[in-house]
Order: structure tokens, then C-alpha cells, then sequence
């Protein structure tokens, strides 16, 4: 029981983002998250058109 008394301790101790921060937050991890995706796509593409190319 003592390790769950020092966890609550500690969540006390935490401090946890305010609604408009984390949706801020959020909104950058999906931006990232699409932006990464979109390049992955195109060096995907890319790299498949070449070895099309270089086996023809």
C-alpha cells in the first residue's frame, strides 16, 4: 500500500496542460504526423518510378 500511496503523492505533484494547450499541441502532432506522410508518399513514388525506370 505504500507504492500506492507515493504514486498519489506524485500525480499531485503533476501539472497537467490546460484545454487550449493541448488542443494546440494536438494540432501540431496531426500536422506533423500529415506532413511526414505526404513526404513518405512522394519519396515512395518517387523511388518506385526510378526502379520502374532502371528495370525497363
Amino acid at each position: 500500500m505504500k507504492f500506492l500511496a507515493s504514486v498519489r503523492d506524485e500525480m499531485k505533484k503533476v501539472t497537467w496542460p490546460t484545454g487550449k494547450k493541448l488542443r494546440r499541441d494536438v494540432v501540431i502532432v496531426i500536422q506533423t504526423s500529415l506532413i511526414f506522410a505526404v513526404l513518405f508518399y512522394i519519396m515512395d513514388t518517387g523511388i518506385q518510378s526510378l526502379f520502374n525506370w532502371i528495370l525497363r
